[in-house]
């Protein structure tokens, strides 16, 4: 393929591409920027119909996976996107799940191997930007699958030597804590949840933090076609204020950067678009 500017956004989870990447989707593909979306498992390990949990009575995990890949196309749609590529791994579950020990779960396949198909796409696409997750899967989060998408993506990075740029997922620690207050003076109850400290990731490692607001209907709508998740997704009993102060912007934490770029950042193409 030609050199035109492509984003690729390597995500876990049929779900995944809406919260931290569905703007950038959305935004780089309307300003006619080629959009690759890279989703590593099925979804096997989500809630089944009337939000059967895996490992419960009647949880077809086959028929979960099929479910949820119909509504990663659906969110697609919404989003835009020029292409999706699914890897087709088995979903390991949350961390402690008995989906962990399955030998074909995402997360126990050999790094070397998720990676290699990886970077293929890559060397297809030639992606000036890729995204995925930090070290912790995402501000801390730790899924298995998350860890394994940022270790297989950095290797496909480092293989090929494609990318200009390579950006990790950020959820800045201020941003949590405008928005959990925000909830707050709605009357949301949260329970006994509050983020810890160390909850996010430190602001001072977001390099880029990228204006979406116009596409925040565009987020939710492709939120909401992972309808079979919405048990799952606390974000849809927020108020519309806390909504769209939690959609309306990206942020993300530049790791590689080989052209010249300002240290902070609004567009993850600064410094590609003239090159």
């Amino acid at each position: 393929m030609d050199r035109q500017l492509t984003l690729m956004v390597v995500h876990a989870h049929p779900d995944d591409e809406c919260l931290s990447t569905g703007g950038i989707l959305a935004r780089y593909t309307e300003e006619g920027i080629r959009t690759v979306l890279v989703t590593c498992t099925n979804g096997e390990q989500g809630d089944d119909q009337g939000g059967v949990k895996p490992g419960e009575a009647g949880h077809d995990a086959a028929a979960v996976a099929e479910r949820r890949l119909a509504e990663l196309r659906e969110s697609v749609a919404h989003l835009g996107l020029d292409h999706l590529e699914l890897l087709g791994y088995r979903d390991s579950g949350m961390e402690g799940w008995d989906a962990n020990a399955h030998p074909d779960a995402f997360a126990n396949v050999p790094v070397e191997t998720a990676a290699a198909r990886l970077a293929a796409l890559m060397e297809h696409y030639r992606p000036q930007v890729v995204v995925t997750y930090d070290e912790t899967g995402g501000g801390g989060y730790g899924h298995p699958d998350h860890v394994q998408a940022h270790r297989i993506t950095v290797a496909a990075v480092e293989s090929t030597g494609i990318p200009d740029k390579f950006y990790y997922t950020a959820i800045p620690r201020a941003a949590i804590k405008q928005m959990f207050e925000t909830m707050r003076e709605h009357g949301i109850d949260l329970g006994d949840f509050t983020p810890s400290d160390d909850f996010g990731t430190p602001d001072e490692r977001v390099s880029g933090i990228v204006d979406v607001s116009p596409y925040v209907e565009r987020k939710l709508k492709a939120l909401q076609a992972h309808e079979s998740q919405g048990e799952n997704i606390f974000l849809f009993r927020m108020p519309e204020e806390a909504q769209q102060q939690a959609f309306s912007h990206e942020a993300f934490e530049r790791v590689l950067c080989k052209v010249d770029a300002p240290d902070r950042e609004e567009d993850l193409f600064a410094g590609l678009r003239d090159a």
